[in-house]
């Protein structure tokens, strides 16, 4: 009979001791971050040297990238959060282009060598497993390629099943500390981005799967859904858009042909309101990257719509989604993961949706891209898209049939000086 490793139980201050310089350390992002340990991990800077974080977007100040730490700690974003951009300067900050599903190969195959993971979870039930509770995504990848595990028990976090549950002994050390998670409440939406919502709906059958990301275009799309049957989730991330379609059956996942009855996502991200609803309910399910967001296991479900937005899209179908020019402001995340697995799907629908114009009044859609733009999504994987002006579906198009088409969707205010500029720029590339 083998004898189990017992994990120790330790303070924060503790537990930080076992992170030595030079290494990388793992960080569990999104509202699962654990911000006890990183609160430790600075107070401790002063002995050591060139740490490097690896993560996904956290939440929370990350206090470990202000300036008086530069010779402490590094970071290479996985995905660039709102909290770390003011920092990228891709020396010190880094990030590493990636898509979703492949992520956690990096840390199996050894890409990046991982010497300890900082992760947060629920304390551990009568068997002995403690949840991932709110995110799953690369972590499991990362607890399992760890030289030693460092987990904040917290018995706020909300217990959820599936690829999040991890056995006690995986656990190094345990660090107890009860706090709040960390919120990301939905916005207002205006009536621009309701007009989207709408235009959008039009394009989703009953019977449907979705994949749809954070924010108010898909808060906006959701809100549009109310008419809508028997949908489905199978999707990166959810948060409180699609909670009213939950709680009242629109989405039931009914129709779907793998994980029926169930919602599937990597991570979630939301309010307290939707870490109560996935709390101990066995209709929630969370799984690894690598498996939801494979192109192959999306494409299994009938009708698998993948609702995604950009920065910007020139006028032959690129979509720029994780920079403005040079600045880096999210990441490649799961967007060509879900467009091409939806696209392979039995009906299934690709779609970009956006406002035709930024919150300063500049068009989204331009006649070229601009320099050092992130081609995040090709014009050979562009299908539809939309804004408040419309729909349209750009597979099969030509470059001047997509240019006519994207011009209807563009503000009118903009379509004059676009059309001239396209047929300026591609009439020289002729020449």
């Amino acid at each position: 009979m083998t004898n189990l490793k017992e994990p120790k139980p330790l303070t924060a201050a503790a537990a930080i001791t076992h992170i030595n310089s030079f290494q990388n350390v793992f960080v569990h992002g999104g509202c699962a971050t654990p911000n006890f340990l990183l609160k430790e991990l600075v107070q401790q800077a002063n002995r050591l040297t060139s740490v490097t974080l690896i993560h996904l977007h956290t939440h929370g100040e990350a206090d470990y990238l202000k300036p008086q730490y530069s010779a402490n700690f590094r970071v290479l974003n996985l995905f660039v959060g709102s909290n770390v951009r003011p920092y990228m300067d891709f020396d010190r900050v880094d990030y590493i282009p990636c898509f979703l599903s492949e992520m956690p190969s990096l840390f199996k195959n050894k890409v990046i060598p991982l010497d300890v993971a900082l992760i947060q979870v629920s304390p551990p039930d009568s068997h002995g497993y403690c949840s991932l509770g709110t995110s799953v995504d690369v972590v499991k990848a990362a607890i399992s390629n760890s030289k030693i595990v460092i987990a904040q028990v917290n018995n706020q976090m909300p217990r959820t099943f599936g690829d999040a549950l991890v056995p006690v002994q995986d656990i190094d050390y345990l660090v107890e500390h009860s706090e709040p998670l960390l919120e990301s409440s939905p916005k207002a939406l205006s009536s621009i981005e309701l007009e989207i919502g709408r235009n959008t709906a039009d394009l989703i059958e009953n019977g449907s799967t979705l994949q749809m990301g954070i924010g108010s275009i898909p808060d906006a799309v959701l809100s549009s859904l109310t008419g809508h049957k028997d949908l489905g989730i199978h999707t990166e991330m959810w948060s409180d858009g699609a909670l009213n379609l939950l709680k009242s059956g629109v989405i039931n996942n009914s129709k779907k042909k793998i994980h029926q009855g169930k919602t599937v996502s990597t991570f979630v991200m939301g309010s307290k309101n939707v870490f109560n609803f996935i709390d101990n309910n066995p209709s929630v399910i969370l799984l690894e990257a690598n498996y939801v967001n494979n192109p192959t296991v999306i494409a299994k479900n009938d009708k698998a719509i993948s609702i995604n937005s950009a920065v910007e899209i020139d006028l032959t179908g690129q979509v720029c989604a994780d920079s403005i020019g040079h600045k880096v402001i999210s990441g490649v995340g799961g967007q060509i993961d879900f467009i091409r697995g939806s696209a392979l799907s039995n009906g299934g629908k690709p779609i970009i949706a956006m406002t035709s114009r930024t919150k300063h009044g500049n068009s989204r859609i331009v006649s070229s891209l601009k320099s050092g733009a992130g081609v995040v999504t090709t014009r050979a994987h562009v299908h539809y898209v939309v804004t408040e002006y419309g729909a349209v579906n750009l597979f099969g198009k030509s470059i001047h049939q997509r240019a006519r088409a994207l011009l209807d969707l563009a503000h009118p205010e903009d379509r004059e000086n676009l059309e001239k500029a396209f047929f300026e720029e591609y009439s020289k590339s002729s020449l």
